[in-house]
């Protein structure tokens, strides 16, 4: 038997359109971020000793 109607499935909401933007987005800046946020305290962390203490 053939199964009538559509067959895509239904059409996302706004609510799910967004939702899935904001998964797809936030994975690239948690990863971008980490990456950034690393290289910067190692930054800060390699030039210390150059760095005078100040009391």
């Amino acid at each position: 038997m053939t199964q009538g109607g559509n067959t895509m499935g239904d059409e996302p909401t706004w609510g799910e359109l967004l939702l899935t933007f904001v998964l797809v987005m936030g994975v690239p800046t948690v990863i971008v971020g980490g990456v950034v946020f690393s290289l910067v305290g190692l930054a800060f962390w390699a030039t210390a000793p150059e760095r005078p203490w100040r009391r």
